[in-house]
């Protein structure tokens, strides 16, 4: 392994900041607060930390998040979402200590577990505006951030370091559009803002307008929202036989199977290209940020240990590359790609600790 870095507390989840000026950054979730890590070649360094006070579900990074290492006038902004169902803007600048904003609390928000949020794609100020979620309560919820009216909200208690209700910051307001089965994962389209990617537990992907005319919205809002709607039929007949599915974005795992889709030449909604990558059953599955052939899926099998499998598009049907990090009983609870340039990197939590490793050598 190229690093270690050891938490006092057991790791949930992990996601590396894709932003061109934060490539160097992680935000690592503990059991009741997250940790933002500034990670170099030899040496990982706590920038940040915040004290959420409950496990934490989901985390997105905001594009105006800016390391220090690209300027002095650095800037922290992220969102999380607790398993209290409450979300939280979390911000840390070279002016200002760590500061904690809740919103969605009570019954404004959501009331089932959030598993994923985003926030929205392309350029424009957009982008930094809204952040989407979505959750067990089959509802996919975008939250302004910065909404021009103020609508109270009866919203939990403001915690330790956290930015009380007040006139001064308009409690966010969420355009919601309802499914019909529990939501698993939202990824935003790089170019636009107003369309995301959105994957239910039964296997299906919904590329969604959330700026479809709400006039036009009727019971079945989904489908006046979905652009088109991607099914892989193993991951369909598995779900109706009561077996459970784990998908995100564009590729996607479902226990023993790997699916991509090429969203150019769509062949009906179906998989571009599928295999088999974990035997004993898939748990995440992520891009390559740098390498965009490249995906890499985790398996949580007590028989396999902490191991990553790392697959190639170009050779999707040859055996992975697989990546042992821990023997059995550990598990990967989260990994994700770094976005640095050069070999590509894994940044991987294990237990208490988060390993960085790259996935090949420089020739």
């Amino acid at each position: 392994m190229d690093l270690q870095h050891h938490h006092p507390a057991r790791l949930d989840a992990l996601r590396c900041c894709y932003n061109d000026d934060a490539t160097d950054l992680v935000a690592v979730a503990a059991e009741h607060s997250l940790d933002v890590l500034l990670v170099t070649h030899s040496a990982c360094q706590t920038l940040a930390s915040f004290h959420i006070g409950c496990r934490i579900t989901a985390l997105a990074w905001s594009p105006l998040t800016v390391s220090p290492s690209s300027t002095d006038n650095w800037h922290i902004e992220l969102t999380v979402a607790g398993a209290d169902f409450g979300l939280h803007l979390l911000t840390k600048s070279a002016k200002e200590s760590e500061s904690i904003f809740s919103f969605g609390g009570g019954l404004s928000g959501h009331h089932g577990k959030v598993n994923d949020m985003s926030f929205c794609g392309g350029r424009s100020e957009d982008s930094t505006r809204y952040v989407a979620t979505v959750s067990d309560d089959k509802m996919l919820m975008v939250w302004d951030l910065h909404p021009t009216i103020d609508v109270s909200s009866r919203g939990p208690s403001p915690r330790l370091n956290e930015t009380p209700f007040s006139p001064d910051r308009p409690q966010p307001t969420a355009y919601v559009i309802a499914f019909p089965h529990p939501l698993t994962t939202i990824s935003s389209h790089p170019s636009t803002s107003k369309e995301f990617l959105v994957s239910d537990c039964r296997g299906s992907i919904f590329l969604t307008d959330w700026r479809s005319d709400p006039q036009e919205i009727h019971q079945d809002s989904w489908r006046h929202s979905s652009l088109i709607e991607l099914v892989e039929p193993a991951a369909l007949s598995d779900h109706s036989m009561g077996l459970s599915s784990h998908w995100t974005g564009i590729g996607a795992v479902y226990g023993s199977k790997f699916s991509v889709w090429d969203i150019s030449n769509l062949q009906g909604g179906k998989p571009y290209a599928s295999g088999i990558s974990c035997p004993e059953g898939g748990h995440k599955f992520r891009w390559c940020p740098t390498y965009p052939d490249y995906f890499a899926i985790s398996t949580q099998s007590p028989s396999k240990g902490a191991s990553i499998h790392v697959h190639n598009l170009n050779y999707f049907q040859a055996q992975p590359t697989i990546f042992t990090i821990l023997p059995r009983p550990h598990l990967v609870q989260d990994f994700d790609f770094l976005a640095f340039r050069g070999i590509p990197r894994i940044v991987a939590a294990v237990g208490r600790t988060i390993f960085i490793f790259s996935i090949g050598v420089d020739s």
